[in-house]
C-alpha cells in the first residue's frame, strides 16, 4: 500500500468526510421533506437505507485514523468490501432506483439525488485510490444482520405492470433470474432492479443455498457474489463446473473487487460474465439480455438435439423394422450392403389356401385384422427357429435360415419351422390352412432400392422352394429329394412321385408331416 496509517495526513480526512457529509446531509434533508409533507410516495425506506449506509462509513473514517487500533484489526480485503465498498455500493444503487422509480417528484428533490449520488462516486474513487491493498486500520464497524433467504413472488402492482409491459412491448430476453449475495441490502436492490425489467427474481444468501436451488431447476440466469458465508462463489462455479445442471446455466459474477485476476479467475472457473459493484444498470441490463439470449439459443440448441436423436431412433427403429437387424446395422456403419452368396441356406415358402375366396367375401378391415394376425404369428415362429423373415409377397411368406446367423443344420430349422407354422395357423382366431415349401441350396442375397429399400434373396434354390410350396398338400411341408436326404433322420416323410415341375424336369418330392418319434410337433 503506498500510504501508512503514520503518514495518513489530516487532508485525507477531511477529503473522505466531505463526500460522506454530502450523503447524510443531502439524505437527511430529503427524508425531512418527505416526512414534512405526508409521503405518499414511498421512497423514505429507501432514503433511510442510504442515510444509515452512510453512517455506518462515517463511523470507519473516525476510527480509521485513530492509532489506538491494534495490527490484528487492520483492514483486511474481505473487511474492506464489507465495512466499505458494500456500504457505498448501496448507496449508488438505491440512489440509482430512486431516480428511476421517483418520476412525479419535483426537480429540486432529483438534484439532491443527484448530489448524493456524485458523492458516492467521489467517496468510491477515493478509497479505491488510497486504500486499494486495504492495510489500514478500522474498528470492526456494524455488521450487517443475515436473513433467510428470499423469494421475491409477490410483486407491488407497479412492479407487476412494469413486467407486463415490458412483455408486451417484446423485451429480447426475460427470464427467472436468481441472486446470491450475503448482503440483504444488496439482495434487494438488485432484486428490485431487475424486476423492473420484467425478470422474476429469486434471492438466496449463500452458496449451499444457490446448490441447492440450481438443483431443483428452472432457473435461466445467477447472478453470484464471490464473498458469501459456508460456501463462497468460487465454490459454487466449483461445484457446478463438476456437476453441470441438466439445463445450460450463465452465471454472472457481481463483485466488489475489480481485480483482473478475480475476473479472469471466474472466467475460467465457468462464469459467463463479470461486472465489478457497482455495476452501470444499462451495462448489468445488457449483460443479462446477452447471457439470457445464450441461454435460449443453448436450450433451442439441445432441444434440436434431442429431436434429432429421438428422429434418428425412430429412424434406426424403423430400418430394423424393414431390414434385419445385422443388416441394418451394416447399412448405418458403411452407408451400402454388400452382397454375398451363402452356400447351404435353407428357404422357406408359405401360402394360404384359399385365400383369394376369403378375400372376396369379406370386408377390407376383416381380410386385414386376420391376415396381420397370421403373419405376427409366422414372425413369433420364425424368430423361436433361428429363421430370417425376408418379406410377404400378398399372403406368402418367405424366409430362410442359416443366411445372416449360424446354425449346424438349417434345413431342419426350416422344416420345423414350417410344421410350427402350420399348427399355429391352425389354432387362430381365424383358422388357416397353409401350404409349406423348403429347399436347400446356394443363394445370393443383398438390399436392392433407393427410395425403398428391401433385403432379398435369389436363385435356383429360391425358386426351386417355391415350386416345392405350390405342391405340396394343405397342412404339410413338401421338399425335393436333395433336401429330404438331409432331414430324413429327423422327420416323418412319404414320396409325392416324381412330378414335372416348371422349369426343372422331374424331381421326387416328399410330403413332410411330423418328427420321426411320431409325435406332433
Amino acid at each position: 500500500m503506498s500510504d501508512s496509517p503514520a503518514s495518513t495526513s489530516s487532508s485525507l480526512k477531511h477529503d473522505l468526510r466531505t463526500p460522506l457529509n454530502h450523503i447524510i446531509g443531502y439524505g437527511e434533508m430529503l427524508i425531512e421533506e418527505l416526512e414534512d409533507g405526508d409521503d405518499t410516495s414511498g421512497l423514505a425506506p429507501d432514503l433511510r437505507k442510504i442515510h444509515s449506509a452512510g453512517r455506518r462509513l462515517l463511523g470507519v473514517v473516525h476510527e480509521l485514523f485513530d492509532e489506538s487500533i491494534p495490527e490484528s484489526d487492520r483492514l483486511n480485503e474481505t473487511r474492506l468490501h464489507q465495512e466499505v465498498r458494500t456500504p457505498i455500493n448501496q448507496i449508488i444503487g438505491y440512489v440509482e432506483l430512486l431516480q428511476e422509480e421517483a418520476e412525479s417528484i419535483e426537480e429540486a428533490f432529483m438534484e439532491d439525488l443527484g448530489k448524493i449520488h456524485a458523492a458516492a462516486h467521489r467517496l468510491l474513487d477515493l478509497v479505491l485510490t488510497h486504500f486499494g491493498d486495504g492495510r489500514f486500520p478500522v474498528s470492526a464497524a456494524e455488521r450487517v444482520e443475515q436473513r433467510a433467504p428470499t423469494t421475491f413472488t409477490t410483486r407491488t402492482e407497479s412492479e407487476s405492470s412494469g413486467t407486463q409491459q415490458a412483455r408486451r412491448q417484446g423485451a429480447p430476453s426475460v427470464g427467472r433470474l436468481l441472486v446470491a449475495d450475503d448482503d440483504p441490502d444488496n439482495r434487494e436492490m438488485l432484486a428490485r432492479r431487475l424486476q423492473r425489467l420484467g425478470h422474476e427474481v429469486e434471492t438466496v444468501a449463500n452458496g449451499k443455498d444457490v446448490i441447492e436451488r440450481v438443483r431443483s431447476g428452472g432457473i435461466d440466469l445467477l447472478l453470484l457474489d464471490i464473498v458469501m458465508p459456508e460456501m463462497d462463489g468460487y465454490a459454487v462455479l466449483d461445484h457446478l463446473r463438476i456437476n453441470p445442471p441438466p439445463d445450460f446455466l450463465p452465471i454472472i459474477v457481481l463483485s466488489a473487487s475489480d481485480d483482473s485476476s478475480r475476473v479472469a479467475k471466474c472466467i475460467e472457473m465457468g462464469a459467463e460474465d463479470y461486472l465489478p459493484k457497482p455495476f452501470d444498470p444499462l451495462l448489468l441490463q445488457a449483460r443479462i439480455e446477452s447471457s439470457l439470449e445464450k441461454k435460449r439459443f443453448r436450450d433451442r440448441e439441445a432441444t434440436y438435439l434431442k429431436t434429432i436423436k429421438k428422429e434418428k431412433q425412430r429412424a434406426d427403429d424403423l430400418l430394423a423394422v424393414i431390414l434385419p437387424s445385422a443388416v441394418a446395422a451394416e447399412l448405418k456403419m458403411r452407408g451400402h450392403v454388400k452382397p454375398r452368396r451363402m452356400e447351404s441356406v435353407s428357404v422357406l415358402f408359405t401360402d394360404i389356401v384359399g385365400f383369394t375366396t376369403y378375400c372376396e367375401h369379406r370386408d377390407p378391415e376383416t381380410v386385414h385384422r386376420d391376415l396381420q394376425e397370421l403373419v405376427e404369428t409366422m414372425e413369433d415362429v420364425a424368430t423361436a427357429h433361428g429363421m430370417e423373415k425376408i418379406k410377404t409377397i400378398g399372403d406368402a411368406f418367405l424366409g430362410a435360415c442359416g443366411l445372416l446367423t449360424f446354425t449346424d443344420n438349417p434345413t431342419r430349422d426350416a422344416v420345423q419351422c414350417g410344421l410350427a407354422m402350420i399348427e399355429g395357423a391352425e389354432q387362430l382366431l381365424t383358422p388357416w390352412k397353409i401350404r409349406v415349401g423348403v429347399n436347400t441350396g446356394p443363394v445370393v442375397a443383398g438390399v436392392v432400392g433407393r427410395q425403398k429399400y428391401q433385403y432379398d434373396i435369389w436363385g435356383d434354390t429360391v425358386n426351386t422352394a417355391a415350386r416345392m410350396e405350390s405342391q405340396a398338400t394343405p397342412g404339410t411341408v413338401c421338399v425335393s429329394d436333395a433336401t429330404y436326404e438331409l432331414v430324413k433322420s429327423d422327420f416323418k416323410g412319404k414320396s409325392l412321385g416324381t412330378p414335372e415341375i416348371k422349369g426343372k424336369g422331374t424331381i421326387e418330392l416328399f410330403e413332410i408331416t411330423g418328427m420321426s418319434n411320431a409325435e406332433p410337433y
